[in-house]
């Protein structure tokens, strides 16, 4: 994925000129309480995390990369697809224990605005602050992540206000419900191994004893260690990277579907039907239409 290989790129210019680590941030478009940016981050295992402070409500898409985060309400490992959780003047870390660099689309509110869009709906009082850290990644979330996505390729279908408010309030709604376990020692840096080779080989053959081989853990336990951290099991987290990334393409490319659907790694076209449907709620040729 393009979106992957500019991280890729970042993070090798570092390493050969020397430069610092640390996120870069591009304003993609901003209003009246709200801005989206374009954060890449090229730190790695050699950086130490520092202390960060959330200026506004933040609402973080990963769409490459891992990282491990962590604030007063607890700790995740985020991969691709999960959203990250920020309340305003809250302070924060941000850690590459097990690889460099990552990229995100953060979504920022001024508190006001925020404040608004949870009374609009329905979630008030003490609920307006994030219990959680993060959001796994879910279907719900899987059509905006992937316009989101495609507006960062620059598609000109995507309006960034139309997104912040959707973002949030989906957001909003998902984390009044969420609680956060502690992550076992040593799972984040198995599990992050495991999203790179994921993320690398999207179109490759993926399979159990394969990801398992990587995370050096029975087939068994890399099952229930993957799934308690990301929330999906290998096969879900696979299905729907690649929807999204199907998705995203069909967006911004005019390419056929067929061509689409064998690039993201489904050998049969029927089968990627059936799977986009349920995912999105439509085929992929009726989302290319509704989106153009």
């Amino acid at each position: 994925m393009r979106i992957a290989a500019e991280v890729e790129q970042a993070v090798a210019e570092r390493v050969r000129h020397g430069t610092d680590g640390g996120p870069r941030a591009r304003v993609l478009a901003s209003g009246e309480g709200w801005t989206v940016t374009d954060v890449i981050c090229t730190s790695g295992p050699q950086d130490r995390p520092f202390e960060e402070s959330h200026d506004y409500y933040s609402i973080a898409l990963v769409t490459a990369g891992t990282f491990q985060y962590r604030a007063s309400r607890g700790e995740a490992l985020l991969s691709p697809g999960s959203i990250m959780l920020g309340n305003a003047g809250q302070c924060f870390e941000c850690g590459h224990e097990h690889a460099a660099g990552d990229r995100c689309l953060a979504f920022l509110y001024a508190p006001r605005f925020f404040e608004q869009v949870a009374a609009d709906v329905g979630v008030r009082g003490r609920s307006l602050e994030f219990d959680a850290v993060s959001i796994p990644s879910v279907k719900e979330f899987s059509p905006l992540a992937s316009q989101a996505c495609a507006g960062l390729l620059g598609a000109s279908t995507v309006d960034w206000q139309e997104m912040s408010l959707s973002i949030a309030g989906h957001a909003l709604r998902m984390a009044a419900g969420l609680t956060m376990d502690a992550i076992p020692p040593g799972a984040a840096e198995r599990v992050s191994r495991v999203v790179r080779v994921i993320e690398h080989d999207l179109d490759g053959e993926l399979t159990l004893d394969r990801l398992a081989n990587e995370s050096h853990l029975s087939a068994f336990h890399f099952l229930r260690t993957f799934e308690r951290i990301t929330g999906l099991t290998p096969h879900r987290y696979i299905l729907r990277a690649r929807l999204r990334d199907a998705a995203m393409r069909l967006e911004s490319e005019d390419r056929r579907v067929l061509d689409i659907a064998l690039d993201c790694g489904f050998g049969d076209v029927s089968n990627f039907n059936r799977a986009f449907r349920a995912e999105f709620g439509v085929s992929p040729r009726a989302y290319r239409k509704a989106r153009a």
